[in-house]
């Protein structure tokens, strides 16, 4: 199976035809998805004038979507390089039971729905690097009552989510499954009195 590194090298390769490069770079979200491969698809086709069905897109656009790609890989790769070195200090000194956000940490091993969006039309419309920097700088802060990503405070708890975990608080601003560590107990309990809201005015 072909890593992240090579199939970029592929986006790149001006030999190959373009059905092969949009699809190496489609391959490329299957090891990195900050969104969740459709909405980090829809996302990077709207940021470089894809049509997200064109099968033989301009290559100049293909390579800009990959280079986007890339710089949010790289960050999200070194925030796990940093995770991992403090998780190493902290079984040194003894502490063995990990944090809640070490438990978000592990459903987003890989960079794989770091800032899951629920419905891939509705995704953050800044670069995908400075979404995951304003997220990685929310997990080192104390817990606010805001999006890490938007900074609005519409967040709505969901009972229906997609993937894991299956219920959460999502951000009626940017779409995000905010992770739950950046948020204050308060704003998850204003969170799940808007979903009651919601569904008592449904009723």
């Amino acid at each position: 199976m072909a890593g992240f590194r090579s199939l970029a090298r592929q986006v790149r390769d001006t030999r190959c035809d373009l059905a092969l490069r949009r699809y190496s770079l489609r391959k490329c979200l299957e090891r990195f998805a900050p969104y969740g491969h459709r909405a980090t698809w829809n996302h990077l086709c709207a940021r470089h004038s894809i049509e997200p069905e064109d099968r033989a897109p301009d290559p100049a656009r293909l390579v800009a979507a990959l280079e986007e790609l890339e710089q949010a890989r790289a960050v999200w790769l070194a925030y796990e390089e940093d995770f991992a070195d403090r998780r190493k200090r902290e079984k040194y000194d003894g502490l063995r039971r990990p944090a809640s956000i070490d438990d978000w940490h592990r459903r987003t091993w890989g960079g794989n729905g770091v800032a899951r969006c629920e419905h891939p039309d509705c995704h953050p419309s800044e670069p995908l690097a400075e979404v995951l920097h304003r997220l990685i700088s929310a997990l080192g802060e104390e817990p606010g009552a805001r999006c890490p990503v938007c900074g609005t405070t519409g967040i709505v708890w969901r009972q229906d989510l997609g993937n894991e975990p299956w219920a959460g608080p999502v951000c009626t601003g940017c779409g995000i499954v905010v992770p739950q560590p950046v948020l204050t107990s308060e704003a998850m309990a204003a969170a799940k009195r808007e979903a009651r809201r919601a569904l008592a005015s449904v009723a």
